[in-house]
């Protein structure tokens, strides 16, 4: 595996690995690796000839007083993981290589990212576009994927190779993976590490929440009622506050009264000591 620091390097390396008209999938990643990001790097695997990996803790997606500082960096332990899954080139380039003197652009992509944790996270994702845009100019990959977990994220960079145009990735060939999940259900996140033991066993109220009300939608009950039920089990079950609980169309992200025909999915944000944790399963 080539670790690679320098735009020149990585343009090069992307070259030497298309040679032969092979195909390179590209799985960004802000590091702190666990196995729900492993599961995409084996996803990449399969469908393509080389597989990419970048790291890059992205300021420009952080708020004031959101955890930039704070956020887990342990390159040598994540390159090691890499390199033992047979990944082809890491990516890890510092900020001033992605966002070097002058930079001025932004990418933002409306409507998609003002609802959910757009609202509670104003400008995190025209960070998170302009990143992921900058990544795929650089890297050039034929896929890209991402976790489902961050399902508005995903939304959101389908939208902007969309409507851009982008050919490398196509939007169709940026692949979401479905959530891996412990054995009781807890999404795997890297800020799953700030909770304590006795938050840890509090967490799986968020995934048991999210099928209850998934039960009470199938059943006929509208989402108001489900979300309050689903709102109330997260606070009874230790969570200080709960950003949102929506019913949204799986596309558009439009608010839904009640389950219909298009794909819909029950998103939520909530807070568990110094972790805010984000979910999502599919309504129908």
């Amino acid at each position: 595996m080539q670790t690679i620091y320098r735009l020149e390097d990585l343009r090069a390396a992307v070259a030497a690995s298309k040679v032969g008209e092979k195909t390179l999938a590209l799985v960004p990643t802000m590091g702190a690796l666990h196995q729900g990001h492993l599961t995409l790097v084996r996803r990449a695997r399969d469908l393509a000839d080389a597989v990419a990996v970048s790291i890059f803790v992205n300021p420009r997606q952080f708020g004031p007083g959101e955890d930039f500082d704070a956020y887990p960096r342990r390159l040598e332990d994540d390159a090691a993981l890499l390199a033992a899954e047979g990944v082809d080139i890491l990516w890890a380039p510092n900020p001033d290589v992605v966002y070097p003197q002058g930079f001025a652009t932004t990418v933002s992509v409306g409507g998609l990212d003002e609802p959910l944790c757009g609202a509670a996270r104003p400008g995190h994702f025209d960070g998170v576009a302009t990143v992921v845009c900058k990544l795929f100019n650089q890297v050039q990959p034929d896929f890209a994927l991402f976790g489902e977990k961050d399902w508005q994220q995903l939304a959101i960079i389908r939208r902007m190779a969309r409507d851009l145009d982008l050919t490398r990735p196509r939007a169709d060939a940026i692949i979401g993976v479905p959530t891996v999940r412990e054995a009781d259900g807890l999404a795997l996140s890297s800020r799953n590490q700030y909770l304590t033991a006795q938050e840890r066993q509090q967490a799986v109220a968020l995934p048991r929440a999210i099928e209850a009300s998934i039960a009470h939608l199938r059943a006929g009950n509208g989402a108001d009622a489900a979300m309050a039920t689903l709102r109330d089990a997260l606070l009874d079950g230790g969570f200080a506050k709960v950003d949102y609980a929506e019913l949204r169309d799986a596309e558009t992200l439009d608010l839904l009264d009640t389950l219909g025909e298009r794909p819909a999915r029950v998103l939520v944000a909530a807070h568990l000591g110094r972790a805010r944790l984000i979910d999502n399963w599919p309504a129908n």
